[in-house]
């Protein structure tokens, strides 16, 4: 009979975690709580799972969908939309950011709101969304490299935290300011570490205040993705996807409009209003068409990107000329 004796780093099946405990990540951190499995955990796992504790507004989704905003189009796949970011902070172009942004905790989340409003003051996350009115809407998003997707996102109009930040009548923009830690985003430290960090982005009280000006915390009927911006994202359909900023730490409402991100990097390329036109092409690349996400087909480019009959009155008053949609 073979006997085999066991190496020093060698451990029995019976101590290995099954395959479908590791992979409900949920089940495995209840698993935890006991304790005394805690100590046999394999060096780093520990701290990776403290880092990114349970999600206590999971329980809020998936939410009624608002009917209103209906769309031409069908849904984009979960799969396709969450393998196809454009988020600078972890890779300078779009693509799969997936494992990357894991790295970036969400817990604990803190929003700043600051400037001209009655009160300053800070507010956890998981605190303010539970006094925010949450729905479902379905979205077109194009991005201005021609590429679109239809996403369900969950989340409130920004316009009720408008409401809830108080800003003075005197108020005029709202500053919206992602996350800065070079630790966990590359870009921040490499070799685009001299950009204008952090991501900043803004739009006009009345943007702030339109009807269809979406503050995104859920995805597809759950929280929302990392690679996605979370825990909570601007969506604006009617403007190029570089004017939507992930992952707000901080509002900040002004009587002075704010030079943003793009706008200081390519000012030529990347305006401040940033409004969907098919007639207006980006000066690289035409801005006709569109691709759709999860394949190949192509569609024509809506101006306003469809959303005309919601936000057209916003820059009826204004010169129709390439800055407005650039």
């Amino acid at each position: 009979m073979l006997i085999k004796n066991p190496r020093g780093w060698e451990l029995p099946d019976s101590a290995a975690t099954p395959e479908s405990l590791f992979l409900n990540r949920r089940t495995l951190v209840k698993a935890l709580a006991a304790g005394p499995m805690l100590a046999s955990l394999p060096l780093g796992l520990e701290a990776a799972l403290a880092a990114d504790p349970p999600d206590p507004t999971a329980v809020l989704y998936p939410v009624k969908r608002n009917d209103k905003y209906k769309v031409d189009r069908d849904l984009t796949t979960e799969k396709a939309a969450g393998s196809w970011n454009n988020f600078y902070e972890f890779l300078a172009q779009a693509g799969d950011i997936t494992d990357r942004a894991a790295k970036l905790p969400v817990r604990p989340w803190e929003v700043a709101i600051t400037g001209m409003v009655e009160k300053p003051t800070k507010i956890a996350f998981d605190d303010l969304i539970k006094q925010m009115p949450l729905e479902e809407r379905v979205y077109r998003h194009r991005c201005v490299e021609a590429w679109s997707m239809t996403v369900p996102w969950s989340g409130f109009p920004l316009k009720a935290l408008v409401d809830f930040a108080k800003p003075l009548g005197s108020a005029k923009y709202v500053t919206m300011v992602t996350f800065l830690d070079k630790d966990i985003a590359p870009t921040q430290r490499q070799f685009f570490a001299g950009y204008p960090w952090p991501y900043t982005d803004g739009l006009t009280m009345e943007e702030a205040t339109n009807e269809l000006a979406f503050i995104a915390t859920g995805v597809y009927g759950k929280p929302i993705a990392k690679q996605h911006g979370a825990p909570l994202r601007l969506a604006a359909p009617w403007k190029y996807g570089f004017k939507s900023v992930k992952s707000i730490v901080e509002f900040r409402f002004t009587d002075q409009r704010p030079t943003t991100f793009w706008e200081t990097l390519a000012p030529r390329e990347y305006g401040f209003w940033a409004n969907v036109n098919p007639q207006v092409d980006h000066p690289r690349w035409s801005q006709a068409d569109e691709r759709l996400l999860g394949g190949n087909l192509r569609r024509a480019t809506l101006l306003y990107n469809g959303y005309a009959e919601f936000v057209a009155p916003l820059y009826a008053s204004m010169p129709q000329n390439r800055t407005l949609f650039m």
